[in-house]
Formats: C-alpha cells, structure tokens, sequence
C-alpha cells in the first residue's frame, strides 16, 4: 500500500480519508485565492474570485458538518494533488508580463483546481451514499455542485472575451 493510504482498510476509512484531503484542499485553496485576486485584471474575473473565497469559505463548514456528522474529528490530510496544482498555477502566473494573457492563465488555473474539486465532491457524494450517509452527501452535493457553477462561469468568461483579448 501506498503511504498515503495504509491505514484505509474500509470503505468508511477511504471515505474520511478523501474528506481529509478534500479539507485541506480547500483551505490551500483559500489561501491561494487571494493571490489570484490581486493578479487579476479583468473585474469580472476578480470579481468571480472574490465571490468563489466565499463560496470556498463555505465548503469548508459544510466539510466541518459531515465531519461531524460522521463522528470524527475535521483534519486536513497532506494532498500532493491540489500542491502541485497551486504550485504549477503561481508558476505560469508569475510569468507572464501581459495583462489579458495573466488573465486567461488565471482562468486555466482556477478550472484546473476546480475540476480537482468537481472529481472530489463527485467521488466522496457517491461514496456518502453508499454508506447511507446521505445527510453528509446532501451537504457534499451542495459543495459539488457551487464548483461546476464556478467552473462554468470561468468557462463564459474565457469564451466571452478573456481568451479572444489575450490572443
């Protein structure tokens, strides 16, 4: 077994274990946000960012509730996965000097964390109901589904005009 993975011997351990990774996404979420705020040009943009910390703020609650709900105590777990994302996202942002391309790279970033999220939310709703936890899926399909609305509004604004404008 991986390290990551050997004390999952059930389906519960393997569903707390995705909520721990999930938690501590959002929280380096959280603070990556910021970040991509301040170096956004576009006020939609920024504006949309503002609005998803929020949201993300949010997801983080309802993740403390189906915590507490499945009775253990709400922890983030190490996840390379959303690391390397963020790493990768401040990398090509940082790089680039003009203002409508800065622009589009935040969007390719902020929809690379969100189908992160999106995969997450998916695997971890469906899992919540096999175990006949649906009180936790009800408050982990909320959270799924604020990231496809946000994936979506990244993709109109990249549609709209972000991406047309950087090329």
């Amino acid at each position: 077994m991986g390290l990551f993975s050997k004390d999952i011997k059930t389906m519960d351990d393997l569903f707390v274990h995705q909520l721990q990774d999930i938690y501590y996404a959002e929280k380096q979420i959280k603070k990556a946000l910021p970040t991509m705020i301040e170096k956004a040009t576009d006020t939609q943009l920024r504006n949309g960012l503002q609005a998803h910390l929020g949201e993300t703020e949010g997801h983080i609650r309802r993740l403390e509730q189906v915590f507490q709900q499945h009775g253990v105590e709400a922890k983030g777990t190490d996840c390379p996965a959303i690391d390397g994302i963020l790493e990768e996202a401040d990398e090509v942002t940082g790089e680039v000097e003009d203002k409508q391309v800065l622009d589009a790279a935040i969007i390719a970033a902020a929809q690379a964390v969100e189908h992160y999220e999106i995969t997450r939310y998916g695997t971890l709703t469906a899992w919540a109901k096999q175990l006949g936890r649906e009180d936790c899926a009800a408050l982990l399909q909320q959270n799924l589904d604020e990231e496809h609305a946000a994936d979506s509004k990244l993709t109109k604004l990249a549609e709209s005009g972000i991406n047309r404008q950087a090329a």
